[in-house]
């Protein structure tokens, strides 16, 4: 295998985890989550020399990322139609705990949110990343983040109240 592949298969191996939930977190969808890590991953290695020089591979990929995420939304097939709800089938059985109730009324919330206001809250909240690297992964300013961001917040602490208060 040569030099350069041994390098990315390591970067492969080590980085797709985190980009595969950055990306579903963004689109909210595993299966598109997978095919926009895939095509991050195949941009990558087309300019995988370019990326080992700039010394940072993981967050070139995560920009990338974010990138293939908004561009696949603007795609035709994007448009169709999607089932609201689709049973998971992760092996388990049985009732769940409310953990996993409170997390699906979290990303149902967060699928509710327009992509950059999403793409802000994964990125600093999710991510843990900072303002100034959400700014230069999403190719804005710092001001832009925190607003975005702020108003991504408001906008699922309401969502998430209205599911839990009562219906009158």
């Amino acid at each position: 295998m040569a030099e350069r592949d041994k390098a990315f298969v390591e970067f492969v191996e080590a980085a797709t985890p985190s980009l595969r939930r950055t990306a579903y977190l963004i689109g909210g969808d595993r299966h598109r989550a997978d095919d926009v890590v895939q095509e991050t991953l195949y941009k990558v290695y087309l300019a995988w020399p370019k990326v080992q020089r700039a010394g940072n591979p993981f967050a070139y990929a995560r920009r990338m990322l974010v990138n293939v995420a908004y561009d696949g939304g603007r795609r035709p097939w994007r448009r169709e139609v999607t089932i609201a709800e689709v049973p998971e089938h992760d092996g388990h059985t049985g009732d769940f705990a409310t953990g996993h109730a409170e997390r699906d009324e979290v990303l149902e919330a967060l699928r509710a949110l327009g992509p950059r206001q999403r793409a802000c809250i994964v990125l600093r909240y999710y991510e843990d990343l900072s303002v100034e690297q959400t700014a230069e992964i999403l190719g804005c300013t710092e001001g832009t983040v925190r607003s975005q961001a702020s108003r991504g917040l408001e906008a699922l602490r309401k969502a998430i109240d209205r599911r839990r208060s009562p219906a009158l």
